[in-house]
C-alpha cells in the first residue's frame, strides 16, 4: 500500500481534472498507477489537503496513515511554514524529524523531498535562506532514516516555466507528470513518463511581460494576501482525496474508479 502525506504538493494543485476527487490529480495518483501496472493490488491512499502546515499534517495526517499499515509512504511537508512570516526554522525542522521518525518506525519505505528553488518573485527573495536550510536538514534526515530522498532542488527541468501553474507556486501537469517520472526512477519502478518536447517558447515584449505580471498579481497574490488577513486557507473546507485505501486499477487507473463512484 502507498500512502501520500502532505499539503498541495502531493495533493496535485496545479495538474487539474474535475474527473477526480478535489478537481486534480497530480503526481501521486500518477505514481500509484504506475505501481499498479507494474504489480497488481496496489492500494493507494492520498491524505494531502493544499495549505496544511506540518502542524496540521502531523494531527491530521499521520495516525491515519499508520493505522493503515503501508508498505510505502511519501512525505512533503513544511513548505508552507516557510512561507509563513516569523517561521523558526530550526524548530520546524526538529519537529519535521520527529514525524519522519514516527513514519519510518512503520517500517514503510519513505520517500522525502527537498524544495525547489521558485523564482515567483525578487519580494520572496529572502526565503531561499530559509529553503536552504530546509534542504540541507531534509538530505540530513533522510540519510539517517535510511529514506529514498526525491532532491526536487536538483532538477534543471523545472526551470522552464512551462512546469508551472499560472500561480507559479504550483506545478503544471507537466511539472507533476516529471515528478512523477523522478519518483518512480528512485523507487526502480519501470514507467514510460518522459520529459515535454517543447517548441522554443514565444519572446514577450516588456508590455506583454508587464500584463502578465499584473494579471498574476489580480488573479493569485492579492487573493493570497486577503486570505492571510483573514486567517483562512484553500484547504479549509476540504477533504482528502483519497481519505481510505482504494486498490488502483490496472487498465483505467484511478480516473476509472472515480467514475465509478459517481456512477454509483
Amino acid at each position: 500500500m502507498f500512502v501520500a502525506l502532505g499539503d498541495s504538493f502531493t495533493e496535485g494543485v496545479g495538474d487539474r481534472d474535475p474527473r477526480l476527487p478535489n478537481g486534480v490529480r497530480g503526481w501521486a495518483d500518477r505514481v500509484a498507477e504506475r505501481l499498479a501496472k507494474a504489480e497488481p493490488g496496489w492500494e493507494y491512499a492520498n491524505l494531502a489537503i493544499r495549505s496544511k502546515r506540518l502542524r496540521h499534517i502531523v494531527a491530521e495526517q499521520l495516525q491515519p496513515a499508520v493505522a493503515m499499515e503501508p508498505s510505502l509512504v511519501s512525505l512533503y511537508a513544511g513548505g508552507n511554514d516557510i512561507l509563513d512570516a516569523g517561521t523558526d526554522i530550526d524548530a520546524l525542522m526538529r519537529d519535521y524529524e520527529v514525524l519522519v521518525a514516527k513514519l519510518s518506525g512503520s517500517g514503510a519505505t519513505l520517500v522525502l523531498f527537498t524544495g525547489f528553488d521558485v523564482k515567483v518573485s525578487a519580494v520572496l527573495e529572502p526565503l531561499k535562506r530559509r529553503n536552504a536550510i530546509y534542504n540541507q536538514r531534509v538530505r540530513e534526515i533522510a540519510a539517517r532514516y535510511e529514506a529514498v530522498l526525491v532532491d526536487y532542488w536538483c532538477f534543471d527541468a523545472l526551470h522552464d516555466p512551462r512546469m508551472w501553474d499560472s500561480d507559479r507556486l504550483h506545478m503544471s501537469k507537466a511539472g507533476h507528470k516529471y515528478l512523477a517520472g523522478q519518483v518512480l526512477n528512485q523507487l526502480g519502478v519501470s514507467h514510460s513518463l518522459k520529459p515535454a518536447n517543447w517548441p522554443e517558447p514565444v519572446k514577450t515584449g516588456l508590455r506583454g511581460r508587464a500584463r502578465q505580471q499584473w494579471r498574476w498579481l489580480q488573479d493569485w497574490v492579492l487573493p493570497l494576501c486577503g486570505r492571510k488577513l483573514r486567517g483562512v486557507t484553500l484547504g479549509d473546507d476540504l477533504a482528502p482525496r483519497w481519505p481510505a485505501p482504494v486498490v488502483v486499477p490496472r487498465k483505467g487507473g484511478l480516473k476509472k474508479l472515480a467514475a465509478g463512484v459517481r456512477a454509483g
